[in-house]
C-alpha cells in the first residue's frame, strides 16, 4: 500500500470535463498551439451541451452570420476566430485559454488536472478509445474529496 494519498478533484468531474479535454487534445493534434486548443475545447464542449439540454444561448458569432460563401472546413476556421484572433465569442465572451483553465481546470484542482485527469484522456485517445467510449467509465472513481 502506497504511502501517498490518492488525489482527488476538487469537484465531481462531467461529461463536459471530458468532453472539453477531448477537444482540446483533438486541436493539439492538428497542431493548435496549447492556448487556441483551449479555447476550442471548451467552447465546442458549451456548444454541444447546449444544444443537448435545449439552451439556445451559446450561439457563436460564428454561428449568427452564416455566409453560405463561408467554409468551416478550414482549421483556422474551426479553431482560431473569425476576425484573424486566436479565439471566438460565445454570447460576446470570449472563450480562450484562461476561461478553459478557470471552468476545467480551477474547478477540478490544477494538481488533479496535471497529475491525474489530463493523462489519462490523453492515453485513452491514444489507445483509439473514443469520447463516447470513455465519458462515463473513465470518471467512475473521481470522487471529490468530503
Amino acid at each position: 500500500m502506497s504511502d501517498e494519498p490518492e488525489l482527488k478533484p476538487l469537484k465531481p468531474i462531467r461529461r463536459f470535463d471530458v468532453f472539453a479535454e477531448t477537444k482540446r487534445l483533438e486541436a493539439i493534434a492538428h497542431g493548435e498551439p496549447d492556448d487556441v486548443a483551449k479555447g476550442y475545447g471548451i467552447r465546442i464542449a458549451k456548444i454541444v451541451a447546449s444544444r443537448r439540454f435545449g439552451g439556445g444561448s451559446a450561439t457563436t458569432s460564428q454561428q449568427r452570420k452564416k455566409d453560405p460563401s463561408e467554409s468551416d472546413s478550414s482549421v483556422e476556421s474551426r479553431f482560431g476566430g473569425e476576425d484573424g484572433g486566436k479565439f471566438r465569442a460565445i454570447d460576446g465572451e470570449l472563450q480562450s485559454d484562461a476561461t478553459f483553465d478557470h471552468e476545467i481546470i480551477d474547478r477540478m484542482g490544477s494538481e488533479f488536472y496535471e497529475v491525474v485527469f489530463q493523462p489519462a484522456i490523453h492515453e485513452a485517445l491514444a489507445n483509439g478509445r473514443k469520447y463516447e467510449q470513455i465519458r462515463d467509465t473513465i470518471r467512475k472513481d473521481w470522487k471529490p474529496a468530503r
